[in-house]
């Protein structure tokens, strides 16, 4: 496959969003991003419509497109006849002059392309007889045959596309001429590519839109004859038929539109369940007006189909019909085997995902893949991953948190704003004794603790930290932490048990007011007994210098 879609890896988000819409699952994810497998892509644009990042780009070829113009050979436009839908109120010579003023020499309708293959299908189920015959006018409908269904490439008429037929035509009536379709289709850039010679560039209508603004150019609103023109109604569902003489004797003729109904008429005519039909096989639902740039930027098949219908004619253009060889196309088989589990390997897969029995396989989808065993079979050709199953995830994060939840030493209570108890760890139970989970769950905090801290958070928003409590009804002390969630509106408190610090700190305390006391005590003994001993000290000093004053008198009388 061409590099005509491309992942734009900073704006992958990995949201699954593109495998869910695949209907061939040809995206691998590695390392967070979408790959897309070209040998698996058809090139549908699913993946391109539905990415809410931007993250698929299609291929712009408007500077092949300058440099084609620039050469100096003439370069004709083959517009797609779904251009009414977008550009409403616009008719061809409305288009071809303001693709003039761009610079291309001409401008046409690929319409011109679908009346000669149309004829060229008639012609096929009138001269050849074949039992089923499938429309190759979508080239994301050849590419699925190709690649998923080569058993039913019999069945796929050998025919040019409007596309190829036009141009063509185009560089047989123009000498030199360069021709650039115009469409909303991301496969033509592939067919192009694939089928050299015939096409030289592919622009979506996103990318002419752009050009026209870059130019400061409007295509004027005005009406164009419309006589000869029922070919323009290829681009609805049904289309094709509608400019088809269906008179092929015992034919059904049928159109069906969207990958998932084409895969459904594949599968059925691979079984052998449909015989003697045409089938117009369109992959966008509501055919091109239904294409990608379509769906993209102009949500609407209705008025889509109403615009295009109102600007068709009721007879064919008027165009010489080539020879029937030089309208054939060779469609071989591109795809390839994937390479398929067996039932253990699927069974070992399974297991690592965490489904061991059949209750376990949700098929929930979220993955992109529709069945949990479709999702086992990617994972073993490496183009899913294991960590793509949400519940899986979901259930590994609830059994990693509630491991660190239940397992901290510090008591956990999660409150709503409505003060609701949400989630109690088995520390918290211990402080508050609560025999289980289960008996508070749903119930008002106050039951079990004093709710004023958790109001005073809730309404100033300030968070407290490290706030020491006693829980009287519990004769427990804990330092707590209320935290204020807003994104989630939770009230998350954390609760480390002091208690044992605590008593501990009491009884040093007491200790201390003891030692105190009897330091106290023997202090004011030992004051008493030293003013004991100096009082008798004192009499005794007293009593010795009167005995020595007698003395001394006693001496001198002498």
């Amino acid at each position: 496959m061409t590099d005509c879609l491309k992942l734009k890896k900073s704006n992958c988000k990995n949201c699954y969003k593109c495998i869910r819409h695949c209907p061939v699952k040809s995206i691998r994810f590695s390392g967070n991003q979408a790959h897309i497998i070209g040998d698996e892509c058809i090139l549908c644009g699913q993946c391109f419509v539905v990415c809410p990042q931007n993250a698929k780009e299609i291929e712009n070829e408007t500077e092949k497109v300058k440099v084609l113009i620039q050469s100096g050979d003439p370069v004709v436009a083959s517009i797609a006849p779904s251009f009414a839908a977008l550009y409403r109120g616009v008719g061809i010579d409305a288009m071809r002059e303001a693709l003039k003023q761009l610079g291309f020499a001409d401008a046409e309708e690929t319409a011109v392309g679908a009346t000669i293959v149309k004829t060229a299908y008639e012609r096929i189920l009138r001269e050849e007889g074949r039992d089923i015959l499938i429309s190759s006018c979508c080239h994301a409908v050849n590419l699925l045959i190709q690649k998923h269904f080569g058993a039913e490439l019999p069945f796929l008429a050998n025919v040019l596309s409007p596309m190829q037929a036009h141009c063509n035509s185009i560089k047989k009536r123009f000498k030199k001429a360069k021709t650039v379709f115009i469409g909303p289709c991301v496969a033509k850039k592939d067919e192009a590519q694939r089928y050299e010679g015939i096409v030289d560039a592919v622009l979506t209508f996103e990318n002419l839109t752009e050009w026209f603004k870059e130019k400061n150019i409007e295509p004027q609103k005005q009406s164009d004859s419309k006589a000869k023109s029922k070919a323009r109604l290829f681009p609805t569902a049904g289309g094709i038929l509608k400019t088809m003489a269906q008179d092929a004797p015992d034919y059904t003729y049928m159109a069906v539109d969207g990958v998932e109904n084409c895969i459904a008429a594949l599968k059925d005519i691979e079984r052998g369940e449909i015989h003697r039909c045409f089938i117009e096989m369109s992959a966008c639902a509501g055919s091109c007006i239904g294409g990608p740039i379509m769906e993209k930027y102009q949500r609407s098949n209705i008025r889509n189909y109403t615009a295009v219908s109102r600007y068709a004619g009721q007879e064919d253009f008027d165009t010489a019909q080539p020879p029937a060889a030089e309208l054939s196309k060779n469609i071989g088989f591109i795809g390839g085997e994937a390479a398929q589990p067996n039932k253990q390997e699927i069974a070992a897969i399974l297991r690592q995902m965490s489904k061991v029995k059949p209750e376990d396989e949700l098929n929930c989808g979220s993955c992109g893949y529709n069945t949990c065993r479709e999702k086992a079979v990617a994972i073993f050709q490496g183009k899913a991953d294991i960590s793509m199953c949400l519940p899986f995830l979901k259930e590994r994060a609830e059994n990693f948190s509630d491991n660190i939840v239940n397992n901290s030493p510090n008591g956990l209570v999660v409150l709503n704003e409505n003060l609701e108890v949400q989630q109690i760890n088995g520390a918290a139970r211990k402080i508050m004794n609560i025999r289980a989970e289960s008996d508070v769950l749903g119930e008002q905090v106050i039951r079990i603790l004093d709710p004023k801290v958790f109001m005073d958070v809730r309404q100033s928003g300030r968070n407290v930290r490290n706030q020491k409590v006693y829980l009287a009804e519990y004769q427990r002390y804990v330092e707590q932490t209320v935290i204020h969630d807003k994104e989630y509106r939770l009230l998350i408190c954390f609760m480390r048990d002091v208690t044992e610090d605590a008593v501990e700190k009491d009884k040093k305390e007491s200790i201390r007011r003891q030692t105190v006391e009897i330091a106290d005590k023997v202090v004011d003994k030992q004051m008493r007994i030293v003013q004991e001993i100096a009082s008798l000290l004192g009499e005794t000093a007293a009593e010795t210098k009167i005995a020595l004053s007698k003395l001394k008198e006693t001496i001198r009388d002498e």
